[in-house]
């Protein structure tokens, strides 16, 4: 998909579809009322004959209207004026993608930029432009022996903005906007691939193919050899019963100075979860290939911010495997030594993440890193809180959560705090080891939180609860490549 940035007058736009605002009682937008004085008001006219009232998301495609030069004219409903906020822009930007591709237009200029979207600004409405159209049009047919059932067509929009000053605001946008849905894209086609495929070494070659891509990044991939002298007992602990090997990756992102800090982004890789022994229920177990879709958010966060080159420091941390009930799974029971030496029980053999995750916060230590940040689709119960609109958000940290929470409002892929109390940890006691790795029932979010911040008290740290915005089920299954632009928007903003 390509994106352009033109200023000049819009009756001059030569174009297959020209795409401009229209609120509800047919309240045009400037570019709309352009258009109707050049037309002699055959835009009014035609609204006056037609039940188009202006609603969020109503369209309605005009042909050779006259006097003007470009073949079409999509009208799009904005809502009433005072209330058109950032969903409903989404909203409107989705709608024109959709009818655009499915009447076969290939390119068009859209007038949209120049709606008045709360607290929002034009480097804003753009980049999400952006990121609203390649998530439209993202189709995932690469095991499709048809590809072309859901063919993309429309492949070119051009921005209208008001001068030279907003076209240079535009391009910057345009860019921030591409890199990001580069992200999101290779997350969302990591977590989309069936775990036959997306393995712990696939995600290991991933991540050497982005080295390869990408200069600033290089990789390093550590075998259950090493890690077995690390004394990471607790990850290996979890790829026993698989025949995958597990995978520790390490990328290093360079684009600050050698001195600076790094952010340590810490992803969970399970590319397959059957709840080991304390195996899960049948139903939509398929949607356990999701469960490294922490794992994929890294790879596409560090995608993107080498695609802007940001001038920071970023260290990813993955640790991957499979699993998978076996002769030699671990059982609810046993006992292991974690890297950090504390000895850990494990109750429910379903609760693997964080088991993985502990050693990898504990690895993360040695790069130094100004704050760690993991990723994780870690618990149900944080689906049931906050369902699939926010990512959960626990920290050890204030001024990170605080940066966290605001990059999440800028990007639109927020997140929502939740207590890290002391209380908590009470719950994860243990008769024979240091700690359980579960909490019981209540508040299962909080206390795998918990868990983790007993490997943490060495560093800033923060940990997203990815489990119910990682992916949507349903009809429109699939992934959906957050928090890729929360990530991207956090570190954008400390690179400022």
């Amino acid at each position: 998909m390509e994106f352009t940035i033109k200023s000049g007058n819009i009756a001059k736009q030569r174009s297959a579809c020209i795409v401009v605002g229209v609120h509800e009682l047919r309240h045009l937008s400037p570019a709309a009322r352009q258009l109707d004085t050049l037309s002699r008001g055959y835009l009014t006219t035609v609204l006056k004959r037609n039940d188009f009232r202006g609603t969020a998301g109503q369209t309605l495609l005009l042909h050779q209207v006259p006097r003007t030069v470009s073949e079409r004219i999509l009208l799009v409903g904005c809502g009433r004026e005072k209330d058109l906020n950032d969903t409903t822009y989404q909203k409107i930007i989705a709608r024109i993608a959709i009818v655009l591709n499915e009447a076969g237009i290939k390119e068009a200029v859209s007038c949209l930029a120049e709606l008045d979207v709360k607290g929002r600004n034009l480097h804003w409405k753009l980049r999400q432009s952006v990121e609203v159209i390649h998530d439209v049009l993202y189709r995932f047919n690469q095991l499709k022996s048809k590809k072309n059932d859901q063919p993309v067509v429309f492949n070119k929009l051009t921005h209208n903005v008001a001068g030279t000053k907003d076209a240079a605001i535009g391009k910057k946008a345009i860019a921030e906007g591409r890199a990001i849905a580069k992200g999101v894209e290779l997350a969302k086609n990591l977590g989309n691939l069936p775990s036959n495929i997306c393995t712990p070494s696939y995600l290991a070659n991933e991540a050497k193919t982005l080295a390869k891509k990408y200069r600033s990044i290089k990789v390093q991939v550590l075998e259950e050899a090493t890690m077995k002298k690390l004394k990471m007992g607790s990850l290996l602990s979890v790829a026993r019963g698989s025949h995958e090997l597990a995978k520790l990756i390490i990328l290093h992102y360079q684009g600050g100075k050698k001195t600076d800090k790094p952010v340590a982004l810490v992803g969970k890789g399970i590319t397959f979860d059957t709840g080991g022994i304390s195996i899960k229920p049948a139903q939509a177990m398929d949607e356990m290939k999701y469960d490294m879709c922490g794992a994929a958010s890294v790879l596409g966060t560090l995608t993107t911010i080498a695609s802007l080159r940001l001038p920071i420091n970023v260290v990813g941390v993955i640790p991957s495997a499979e699993n998978m009930p076996d002769g030699n799974a671990s059982k609810p029971g046993d006992i292991v030594t974690s890297m950090s030496g504390q000895t850990i029980e494990i109750l429910n053999t379903d609760a693997e993440g964080r088991l993985i995750l502990c050693d990898a916060l504990t690895y993360s230590e040695r790069f130094k890193p100004d704050v760690v940040i993991d990723i994780a689709t870690l618990t149900g119960a944080c689906v049931i809180a906050l369902g699939k609109h926010a990512s959960g958000l626990l920290s050890n940290y204030d001024p990170l959560t605080q940066n966290l929470l605001e990059a999440g409002k800028q990007s639109c892929d927020r997140a929502w705090e939740l207590p890290l109390w002391e209380d908590y940890q009470e719950q994860l006691k243990s008769n024979f080891a240091d700690m359980a790795n579960v909490g019981g029932r209540e508040a299962g979010t909080i206390t795998a939180a918990c868990f983790l911040a007993r490997f943490t008290r060495k560093f800033h740290w923060a940990h997203l609860d990815i489990a119910g915005t990682a992916w949507k089920t349903g009809h429109h299954k699939g992934a959906t490549g957050r928090p890729v632009p929360l990530l991207t928007q956090y570190l954008i903003n400390r690179s400022k």
